[in-house]
């Protein structure tokens, strides 16, 4: 089981949603979509910043974009599936 699920991340994106508006996200797609894009801008700042690989094993990059989503630090900004990401 995924710990936060695909519905808490859905209503935390969508908790500043206003009654009657569009949802920024309405399916799994999008929120595996931001994470995973989020995942990757991780694994490029750390590249290029030359850390080692083996950091990951205390933080996973997909875990810490979860985390970030979850936390309200990073937003899904409303448009395409693949929604550009704040942070």
């Amino acid at each position: 089981m995924l710990h936060p699920s695909y519905s808490d991340l859905m209503n935390v994106v969508n908790s500043d949603v206003e009654e009657g508006e569009t949802p920024v996200v309405n399916s799994r797609y999008s929120i595996v979509m931001a994470t995973s894009k989020r995942a990757r801008q991780i694994i490029a700042r750390q590249s290029r910043a030359g850390e080692d690989m083996k950091a990951f094993s205390v933080s996973k990059p997909l875990s810490k974009a979860v985390e970030e989503l979850y936390t309200g630090q990073l937003k899904i900004l409303p448009g395409e599936e693949t929604a550009e990401l704040e942070s």
